[in-house]
């Protein structure tokens, strides 16, 4: 989350800069005040060389970086034994403790900071008790009071510094999971839509060729003329089927609807294809599409028709099916029917496949197309009544 861990940055780089240059502001006035009473003073030399050695240790903590190594660790307590040996020379170097205070707290972890801190704070109030020269009650409770407030604000703000860290990395894994969730179904979608693709082009070419060619074989000696028939109409499927799979590769729109004309002559194409001397197709049509039609709701309706006739063909036994498109306001819907053997539709598994393709994917495959566009299916047959299958989908209202 760089959006929230930049401010974050920068806010501790701007609490750095003020707390550093407090440091040698007290400092400095430290040594310019205790050079304003005791400039000749016999450990005047001692306080110089110690305020310099203190700044100098100061300057070179930066380098060392914040975390608790052995290096910064050491260099903690130089920089304390510095200034605690300024306070015992010079009482008024006190006020430097402020700045370490934050120095410890950010070096080592609350159960190591807060006796640190204790122990600078007790260091600074028997400074100030020797130059007050009595017990001055400001001198013995402010200065820990003060170290009170500041310790406990920073290891409140660590905390929930700790606290937002934790929550942001929770975030982040969750959206990351969440992304890898989503392709996932994204992936799996797309496959069980490339199946129905597949299933409702390929395979149906496919077992139509197989039937048109069994049949050719069984007819080769006795009817030529019928069986040469049978495979000029299998060789004209596998390049109508052909042609669907170059354009499945392309980009998946239907054959039929990629030459133009719309959807209503795309399935006079269908009905004129599944046309056979056993079998005709007839296209109805009440009222008009709307000019576009959604793209999706034109290549679902397509492939529903085509696998319902795919079913009827292969196993309703039917004479004549009908496909009937209904245009409404609000919905368009495609009827397929047809006069074949029928079946129940609370038993399924027991009866024929009809124009339902209640065995197999074709049923599975049109619901999931409907499911996908919002829309329903209605199913009603009966043994020895043939089957009506109703599409619908909705529309936005013209």
């Amino acid at each position: 989350m760089p959006g929230v861990a930049a401010p974050e940055r920068d806010d501790a780089r701007a609490l750095t800069a003020v707390m550093h240059t407090a440091f040698f502001v007290l400092l400095s006035a430290s040594v310019a005040r205790y050079l304003a009473r005791h400039a000749g003073g016999p450990h005047t030399p001692w306080v110089i060389a110690l305020s310099v050695l203190l700044a100098v240790l100061y300057v070179l903590g930066p380098a060392l970086g914040t975390r608790p190594t052995p290096r910064r660790l050491a260099w903690l307590g130089l920089v304390v034994a510095a200034w605690a040996l300024l306070v015992v020379l010079a009482p008024s170097f006190a006020w430097c403790a402020v700045p370490l205070f934050y120095t410890g707290l950010r070096t080592l972890p609350p159960r190591a900071a807060i006796p640190l801190v204790a122990l600078l704070t007790a260091l600074a109030v028997g400074a100030q008790l020797s130059l007050a020269g009595w017990a001055d009650p400001n001198v013995l409770l402010a200065p820990p009071a003060v170290a009170a407030v500041a310790t406990t604000v920073f290891v409140v703000m660590q905390r929930q510094a700790a606290r937002r860290d934790a929550l942001i990395a929770d975030l982040v894994r969750t959206r990351r999971e969440l992304a890898a969730t989503e392709r996932r179904e994204g992936t799996l979608a797309e496959r069980e839509r490339l199946a129905r693709e597949i299933h409702d082009t390929l395979a149906q070419g496919l077992s139509s060729q197989r039937m048109l060619l069994q049949a050719a074989d069984r007819l080769w000696d006795s009817a030529p003329g019928t069986a040469r028939g049978h495979v000029r109409t299998a060789a004209a499927i596998a390049e109508r089927s052909l042609a669907e799979a170059r354009r499945f590769v392309h980009d998946l729109t239907p054959a039929d609807l990629a030459e133009g004309g719309g959807l209503l002559r795309a399935l006079h194409a269908v009905a004129e294809r599944e046309t056979t001397p056993g079998l005709t197709v007839r296209v109805h049509t009440e009222g008009s599409p709307p000019d576009p039609l959604p793209a999706p709701v034109e290549s679902a309706l397509l492939r529903i028709a085509q696998g319902a006739l795919a079913n009827v063909r292969e196993h309703a036994g039917a004479t004549t099916a009908a496909l009937t498109l209904t245009c409404l306001d609000d919905q368009i819907v495609l009827d397929v029917t047809d006069d074949g053997r029928g079946f129940d539709p609370h038993t399924p598994a027991a009866g024929p496949v009809s124009a339902a393709g209640e065995r197999g994917h074709g049923l599975p495959a049109i619901r999931a197309r409907l499911r996908q566009l919002g829309g329903t299916l209605t199913i009603e047959s009966a043994p020895g009544e043939g089957t009506a299958l109703s599409a619908a989908i909705p529309l936005e209202p013209r």
